[in-house]
């Protein structure tokens, strides 16, 4: 199961590792948008469009529906969410990180601030 869920992760990471899909799955967002409609905007044939789109499927975060001749592109978010569940350990980690560093800069703004009182008391 570990083996199944990491591999999901790795197709998920990999398809998330190119602007060209994140942008086709930032479209996507918005509603279901045909293979044409998901090219558009990159200047590429539909030949490449779809092998983008391929690695969008294969790694789960889109389905395709076809209409006719027509294929249409609707966003599957669970994918995004177990990697955004698998992110959030991470940014946790490192919140916990900037708060004891901010912690430790407000020690040291106090002390310097003390110091410069007595400074100016004498």
């Amino acid at each position: 199961m570990v083996e199944l869920l990491t591999y999901e992760m790795d197709q998920v990471f990999h398809a998330l590792g190119d602007a060209t899909r994140r942008q086709m799955l930032r479209e996507l967002a918005g509603g279901g948008r045909t293979v044409s409609q998901l090219a558009e905007p990159f200047a590429m044939s539909l030949a490449a469009a779809s092998k983008h789109i391929k690695v969008l499927e294969n790694a789960g975060l889109i389905r395709r529906e076809v209409l006719g001749r027509t294929h249409v592109c609707h966003l599957e978010p669970g994918p995004l969410a177990s990697a955004h569940e698998w992110l959030g350990a991470y940014s946790r980690f490192w919140t916990g990180r900037l708060d004891i560093l901010e912690r430790l800069l407000r020690e040291d703004d106090a002390r310097k601030s003390a110091t410069q009182k007595k400074g100016d008391q004498t």
